[in-house]
């Protein structure tokens, strides 16, 4: 039997179907236990989350953590490829880019753990060279309430991904729409607002809410790095999931939801405007 074309185009995406069910089946049963108490609806476990003072301050953690270690990736991100970009073309360019990404985050959080720790590797050789008089003079950069260790270690780990995602389009970047700007008198500033940022942005938005979703909702690194309290709202949530009081597991699954609806939120908005950024730049505007 002959398969039409839309027969084939479906058993085709079958398999990426029946991976992306499961995320689906897990968001759906998240959503019915913590609107579910006994058999009936309710909204009680949503209304004793927002009395928990303890979500609130893992909220506002969470997003400002979250917040700052996107920024600063995509701000090194695009000054490595503004500066770099014809090294990291080639091959060993590109192997030092990809290297640090072949290493989980949970490598990484480690690897900051050991250098920057009171007891670490860098604190013990400003001993050596006499420059602090011990290891506990050392600021405290790793499982600190600013979040230092966190930001750290997501910071080295998406810059390389950030400078990815921008090298096409440095790569393929014609130089005479700046040349054509600074011989209209404008500046380097102007070249850059004008020539290149308007196909930059779009690039840099779509990473922004790649790696807000990641950090916003990973666990291993502030598990890890993170402090007592406050705590990201991953940690949060899975305390409350494996606290063993079977009355904090609705409110883990309620977390979780409020957690997918605010980067649903983020998304939304942001994917409005890189789309309306990418429009304006067909119609040759900016």
């Amino acid at each position: 039997m002959k398969l039409s074309e839309t027969n084939k185009a479906w058993v085709l995406l079958t398999p990426a179907l029946l991976f992306l069910s499961l995320p689906a089946y897990g968001l759906f049963s998240a959503i019915w236990t913590s609107l579910h108490e006994n058999g009936s609806f309710t909204t009680k476990h949503y209304r004793v989350l927002f009395q928990q003072e303890a979500f609130w301050e893992s909220v506002g953690y969470s997003v400002r953590i979250t917040l700052i270690a996107t920024v600063l990736s995509l701000l090194l991100g695009l000054l490595l490829t503004r500066a770099f970009t014809s090294i990291i073309q080639s091959t060993k360019g590109k192997l030092s880019i990809w290297l640090p990404m072949l290493f989980p985050h949970f490598v990484w959080g480690y690897i900051v753990l050991l250098l920057f720790e009171q007891s670490g590797l860098i604190s013990h050789s400003l001993v050596e060279m006499g420059l602090i008089s011990s290891t506990s003079s050392f600021p405290i950069m790793t499982n600190d309430q600013n979040g230092i260790g966190i930001i750290l270690t997501y910071v080295g780990k998406e810059t390389p991904f950030v400078v990815l995602m921008l090298l096409p389009i440095y790569a393929k970047q014609q130089t005479g729409y700046k040349d054509l700007v600074q011989t209209l008198g404008g500046g380097k500033w102007a070249a850059f607002k004008d020539a290149e940022w308007p196909w930059v942005f779009p690039v840099l938005l779509e990473a922004g809410i790649i790696l807000f979703a990641f950090i916003l909702s990973a666990y291993e690194v502030p598990f890890l790095l993170g402090a007592t309290f406050p705590e990201m709202i991953s940690v949060l949530t899975y305390d409350w999931f494996y606290s063993g009081d079977w009355n904090e597991r609705p409110l883990a699954f309620a977390s979780m939801i409020i957690t997918s609806i605010l980067i649903g939120i983020v998304s939304f908005i942001a994917f409005s405007a890189m789309n309306r950024k990418r429009m304006l730049l067909t119609k040759g505007q900016d």
